[in-house]
């Protein structure tokens, strides 16, 4: 991936993390974009110690401004992205009935819009430039239902219809789309989102009995978005142990 300028939401932690760390590995700059500007530099820090480019930046990808001010700026300081990793989200274990509404909007912010307006902002140029790879992140929960995260599971299924429809849309650009869909994963986040006792039901759930590592994860995000994949697009792939098979 010498050459390429890939941009990472949720970079700072987990599966965006590892994400950072692959494409890095293989030659690509990366752009670290997250919400913390600590875990964006830690990733970044532990790029550059091993000889790699990286440039972290803080973002909000729920706010508009702030994600079309982060596209002119790293279009006019790095570069053109053509790898644009949708990565960042976001959840919270918690019965349907008990939502506030006030979690809804951010579930949804988060988890669906965030990743529109994230393409949204960086695929004029792709287009212009007749090239990109674009991987977003849904859920396995998307595609079969969560307990306890019907919201989220909403949002993350609106992110496997967007990809498959986007990517119609951007095939005569030469632009791939496709979605990598985890399931229980070994991330800060899943430990942060679930009650202690649906950690352990969730985790035996696949076919191999355990969680998935951020990496597994990872490798598809980088599969999808490099030149072996380049006839692949508009398809969603689980990277969950077998949780699903679809």
């Amino acid at each position: 991936m010498t050459g390429e300028i890939a941009l990472v939401t949720g970079g700072g932690s987990g599966i965006g993390k590892a994400a950072a760390l692959t494409y890095a590995e293989l030659g690509a700059t990366v752009v670290i974009a997250d919400l913390s500007a600590s875990g964006a530099q830690a990733t970044a820090d532990g790029i550059r110690a091993a000889g790699k480019v990286a440039v972290p930046r803080e973002v909000d990808i729920t706010d508009f401004d702030a994600v079309r001010h982060l596209a002119a700026d790293i279009e006019e300081s790095v570069g053109p992205v053509s790898i644009l990793a949708n990565v960042a989200g976001w959840s919270t274990n918690q019965p349907f009935m008990e939502n506030p509404p006030e979690l809804w909007h951010r579930l949804v912010a988060i988890n669906y819009l965030g990743t529109v307006q994230v393409c949204h902002a960086f695929l004029g140029p792709m287009i212009e430039r007749r090239r990109g790879r674009v991987v977003n992140v849904g859920s396995d929960a998307g595609r079969v239902g969560s307990l306890g995260d019907s919201v989220y599971a909403g949002a993350k299924g609106a992110v496997l219809a967007f990809t498959k429809s986007l990517a119609r849309e951007m095939a005569r650009f030469d632009i791939t789309v496709n979605c990598v869909c985890p399931g229980p994963t070994d991330t800060p986040l899943y430990y942060s989102g679930q009650p202690e006792r649906m950690q352990e039901r969730l985790a035996s759930a696949n076919l191999f009995r355990r969680l998935g590592t951020a990496q597994e994860v990872a490798d598809a995000i980088v599969y999808l978005a490099s030149s072996r994949a380049s006839f692949i697009t508009g398809q969603v792939l689980s990277a969950s142990g077998g949780l699903t098979m679809v």
